[in-house]
């Protein structure tokens, strides 16, 4: 059983976790539906049991985890045993405490379980060549970053002088909130120059906000194919079952369907 919980090599494990990932969004569903008071009124009792059939399903499956854990107190300390658990207490605590079932909502973390699927999909080689491309492009970013934050903040600061309180600009934080609004080309407009030289000056912030945002883009995008370039190519061999190709070297399952690929001679 435990090959089944904690695996994604085999049909059974991934049948398990995409099982696993419907039941955490009908249930999340669940609980935005009851925050709606005309559908908590019509369905709120059927919607309640539901919920409790849900969080015993997953009590059930966080027991099974430990149960067949290789170490069991190790798994309950990790990141995903302690989204587990969180994930079955406020259906219980409700019971203590009303209102604590809509912090059910909290199951939805338990959703970056989609990433063990992925890593034996068919999108695993695809995701390693996206996290290679973003660690090339670590430190370009956070040099843009840096600059654009330095940006911000002398941006703020004459705002800051050339407005002032009387404007609405009342403190360099809230002229720096200015900053990252109009550089961002977000433009809540809760705070807005007034004078001659300061729409001047938002005009400029806008422009270079606009020459700036697709920077981060560029960076990765060049990473991206470099990586893309440098991914290998697979082993050859081709799943009797559906037919992909480009499996690891050291795969004993199909990427895509999980049928064994132990006994599968490589393919000129």
């Amino acid at each position: 059983m435990g090959d089944i919980i904690f695996e994604t090599d085999t049909k059974a494990a991934q049948r398990f976790d995409i099982l696993l990932l419907w039941a955490i969004v009908i249930s999340v569903a669940l609980v935005v539906l009851e925050s709606v008071p005309s559908v908590q009124a019509r369905f709120g009792g059927t919607l309640r049991t539901l919920e409790w059939g849900f969080t015993v399903l997953f009590t059930v499956e966080y027991a099974a985890r430990l149960w067949s854990a290789r170490n069991a107190w190790r798994y309950a300390r990790s990141f995903y045993g302690v989204i587990d658990l969180v994930a079955v207490l406020p259906t219980y605590l409700a019971l203590l405490v009303p209102g604590a079932q809509y912090s059910v909502i909290l199951r939805g973390l338990r959703l970056l379980r989609v990433f063990r699927v992925l890593k034996a999909a068919r999108f695993r080689g695809e995701a390693n060549v996206l996290i290679r491309a973003l660690r090339a492009s670590r430190e370009k970013i956070v040099v843009f970053l840096v600059s654009v934050l330095t940006l911000i903040l002398v941006f703020g600061s004459i705002i800051y002088v050339v407005e002032g309180p009387e404007n609405g600009f009342d403190s360099i934080p809230t002229a720096i909130y200015w900053s990252i609004v109009t550089l961002t080309t977000v433009g809540y407009g809760d705070v807005v120059p007034q004078t001659p030289l300061g729409k001047f000056l938002a005009s400029a912030v806008m422009i270079i906000g606009y020459a700036i945002i697709a920077v981060p883009t560029g960076i990765v995008s060049s990473e991206l194919s470099r990586a893309t370039l440098r991914a290998p190519q697979g082993d050859g061999r081709v799943c009797r079952s559906c037919g992909a190709r480009n499996h690891a070297d050291d795969a004993a399952f199909c990427r895509v369907c999980g049928d064994d690929l132990r006994h599968v001679i490589v393919s000129e």
